[in-house]
């Protein structure tokens, strides 16, 4: 136990820096890939022809083996962070893409007719309507693709993109138990601290009228 102390003391400059890294890459992958997904599940609502064949497109991304993304992503844009983000974005699009388009087909019809009988513009009823009714089935899928991310980042250490990785790669080259769980345990820290925000700010983003039908119908 003292060795694992005195080893984390000695390291704790470098955890820092790799979880700074490690956060980095996962946030703008995560946040990229809501830009795209979000918006790309609202307009599959209004081409409703094409969402099967859109969403099985992307999911084919999802039977890609992650270290061989990765490895592709070599060839096309190089090592380090641009091509890390990249593979991390495109395995993060279909959670999101598929739970705004499931969360808005599912609002009840009557309510967007009411919106429209309101003299509501289509922008209006799906700002004001469809998007916080659907909100919550969005954040699940936010919130999957999240964990998702901040556990799939550690791969990125093989295109020299840093991150945590670093560190995990290092212990199992040294094979070395304590080295390996100085990164582990960072990632374990992160996934559930960032589950337990998204959580926070969706129970704070849902109005509370919303809230009390939820407790309801639980």
């Amino acid at each position: 136990m003292d060795q694992f102390w005195n080893t984390l003391q000695a390291d704790w400059p470098l955890i820092i820096d790799k979880t700074l890294e490690h956060l980095y890459l996962s946030a703008v992958s995560v946040l990229i890939a809501c830009l795209v997904a979000i918006p790309a599940g609202v307009l599959l609502t209004r081409f409703k022809r094409l969402a099967n064949g859109v969403i099985t497109v992307v999911s084919v991304i999802q039977t890609i083996p992650s270290l061989a993304l990765f490895g592709f992503m070599i060839p096309l844009v190089g090592i380090g962070a641009k091509p890390a983000i990249i593979a991390l974005t495109l395995y993060a699009l279909l959670p999101i893409v598929q739970n705004t388009f499931v969360g808005i087909s599912e609002v009840n019809p009557a309510l967007t007719e009411a919106g429209v009988g309101m003299g509501m513009t289509r922008w209006q009823v799906l700002r004001m309507v469809q998007l916080p009714i659907a909100r919550s089935v969005i954040m699940a899928g936010v919130r999957l693709v999240t964990v998702q991310t901040i556990s799939m980042a550690t791969i990125a250490t093989y295109i020299a993109a840093g991150g945590l990785g670093d560190i995990i790669t290092r212990g199992i080259t040294m094979i070395n138990t304590i080295t390996i769980f100085e990164g582990a345990v960072p990632v374990s820290l992160l996934v559930i601290l960032v589950n337990l925000l998204l959580l926070a700010l969706n129970r704070a983003l849902t109005p509370k009228g919303l809230r009390g039908q939820r407790k309801i119908n639980g």
